[in-house]
């Protein structure tokens, strides 16, 4: 018998983590100072610790080669996952702050990895505060793609302050993205949907996407069907509001 299949966290089936023992809280206060370890600089993250495949060694730097995409409050993972494989070339990290979500979604790929040979080498996640440390990760311009699916609300007036959506934290979001990349937020309260879509049309260095690009994006079905958020607002039969918007260059 192998050590997964006599672990009750692993199902025997499948191989992978089972969600149910790395149950956390729905989020966590992104104000708060957890501990953990935060790089000084982008120059600074060991990418042979995410993706060993790519850079067997902490030494070996490939410049060429830097994460792409960010999926910030990452969750389960499911978002990741399922563009593991449609951008197999792009680096792509989740970013969560709650550490048995964290823990869950590090376990889920390394399964995966061992399960599909050579599959799933571009995806991993860190645990960390992205409200804060979002410039020790990624250099500017570095990323192309941002994903916020299903944030905290923060329902409370008092707390609109904690959204990972605002105007302060957008001029952090244009620094990292670069002129054409694209930040995706989709949520199931119409409230923080019309804030989210206000932030962004109100920010200078954003432009929403027309219908046409919507449509041939294929990154835009999976905001809700890729994640388990959206696949449980979808059994329930609720509505999911959705903001696409493009960086870029200031105008003149």
């Amino acid at each position: 018998m192998s050590e997964k299949e006599a672990n009750p966290t692993f199902s025997k089936s499948t191989g992978l983590p089972r969600k149910r023992f790395y149950r956390a809280r729905a989020h966590s206060n992104p104000l708060s100072d957890s501990h953990f370890p935060v790089p000084i600089s982008p120059g600074h993250v060991d990418y042979s610790l995410h993706y060993p495949q790519h850079f067997p060694s902490s030494d070996q730097v490939d410049s060429g080669k830097k994460i792409q995409f960010a999926d910030i409050g990452c969750g389960f993972g499911g978002l990741l996952i399922s563009l593991s494989t449609l951008f197999p070339e792009t680096l792509m990290i989740g970013m969560e702050l709650r550490d048995k979500v964290t823990e869950y979604v590090k376990e889920r790929i390394l399964a995966l990895r061992v399960t599909n040979p050579g599959q799933y080498q571009n995806i991993s996640v860190v645990r960390t505060n992205s409200m804060k440390y979002i410039p020790n990760y990624f250099e500017k311009g570095q990323l192309s793609k941002m994903f916020f699916l299903f944030p905290d609300p923060h329902f409370k007036e008092k707390n609109h302050r904690r959204r990972v959506i605002s105007p302060f934290l957008l001029d952090e979001y244009a620094y990292v993205l670069e002129v054409g990349g694209i930040i995706y937020t989709i949520t199931d309260v119409e409230e923080l949907g019309d804030w989210m879509k206000a932030c962004l049309e109100n920010h200078p260095m954003f432009e929403a996407l027309t219908d046409e690009e919507l449509k041939a994006d294929p990154v835009t079905k999976l905001l809700s069907s890729a994640t388990e958020e959206g696949q449980k607002v979808d059994r329930n039969g609720g509505q999911t509001f959705r903001a696409v918007y493009r960086r870029v260059a200031p105008s003149l």
